[in-house]
């Protein structure tokens, strides 16, 4: 890895996971979101090992696709906001249709995406790219965890 960007990469992180806690204004929330997001983009950039002019091409296209996904995940997470308790069967059914056809919509989006990914990056590079983003994200919560004292799922429950 370039020692450049690993260094610019592991002081985003470790800024990014240990901003205190008191900074819970917007605009402080909005910096650790920035830092984050650049972490992010200086993680994914070496581990898919983009060139420059990649990256050029790359970091639009996955800007698209994370602003796709990340509504689709606020619309599951509304749906799932809704006690079935308070609702009547016509409405717990359309919730659950409404669930799959989200679900059925991410696939869609992943497979549009897939293959978007393959016109700018060749297939082992796509491959490491779905692999750094689950590390990366793994390693953001294992530091906010270790940050809170721990508070964090267990490991033995973490995804793989």
């Amino acid at each position: 890895m370039n020692y450049f960007l690993r260094s610019v990469w592991v002081f985003l992180l470790l800024a990014t996971v240990s901003l205190s806690a008191r900074a819970q204004a917007p605009a402080g929330q909005q910096d650790r979101l920035n830092q984050l997001e650049n972490a992010k983009i200086a993680y994914l950039t070496d581990k898919i090992s983009l060139t420059q002019d990649q990256a050029q091409k790359f970091w639009p296209v996955y800007n698209d696709f994370t602003t796709k996904r990340r509504d689709l995940n606020r619309q599951m997470r509304q749906l799932r906001m809704a006690s079935p308790d308070g609702l009547s069967d016509d409405q717990i059914k359309t919730n659950l249709n409404q669930a799959i056809a989200l679900r059925e919509q991410e696939v869609k989006l992943e497979r549009d995406y897939f293959n978007k990914f393959q016109k700018i990056l060749n297939i082992r590079q796509v491959g490491k790219l779905y692999s750094a983003e689950r590390d990366f994200t793994r390693e953001v919560i294992k530091r906010v965890a270790d940050r809170r004292g721990g508070r964090g799922r267990p490991e033995s429950q973490s995804d793989n």
